[in-house]
């Protein structure tokens, strides 16, 4: 044998075991490297997703916290249903003090509805009207949940500003069943 067909046989034999090397032995670390990576990114979206998720669930713990925060400040503002006359009584005792005559004062039926009871009045009060103005602006600043409706202004026609009015102030109250 001569030295060029060693050198031709190693060389085949070289580029033989490079080619079953690659394979055997790149091509499926390969193959199983770009699986690993394919799991890999697929893992990382799970968890872009889970951090997605967490970050909304703070977002409504936190919005529940302050709907819990809004809800006790409203019954802070419904006292309870015992104490209706001292809110009747306040009403009454802001009437007199802004010169009004308390004509008439009812009580209608009250409304029970899930988490409060709302006591609607009918008043009818006389006098001035600036003196009705400030009545309305005392009742809004009472620490109360109040609402008035079906408001009927009369003028009188004896005496200028003098005014008949008549409305529905609801006063809302502490559900006590629940």
């Amino acid at each position: 044998m001569n030295s060029n067909f060693r050198k031709l046989v190693f060389f085949i034999l070289l580029v033989g075991l490079g080619a079953v090397g690659y394979q055997f032995m790149i091509k499926p670390a390969n193959k199983d490297l770009a699986e690993k990576q394919a799991k890999v990114e697929a893992k990382m979206e799970q968890l872009i997703k889970f951090q997605e998720a967490t970050a909304a669930a703070e977002d409504i713990n936190k919005q529940l916290e302050k709907l819990q925060e809004a809800i006790e400040f409203f019954e802070s503002k419904l006292p309870p249903t015992s104490q209706i006359h001292e809110v009747l009584e306040q009403v009454t005792v802001i009437a007199q003090k802004q010169g009004l005559k308390p004509k008439t004062i009812k009580t209608l039926s009250t409304k029970d509805n899930s988490g409060y009871v709302e006591q609607p009045l009918k008043m009818e009060l006389e006098g001035n009207f600036s003196a009705f103005y400030s009545f309305l602006l005392e009742i809004e600043k009472l620490p109360r949940i109040m609402k008035l409706r079906e408001l009927e202004l009369k003028k009188k026609n004896t005496i200028e500003g003098q005014i008949s009015a008549n409305f529905i102030v609801s006063i809302f109250f502490q559900n006590e069943t629940i």
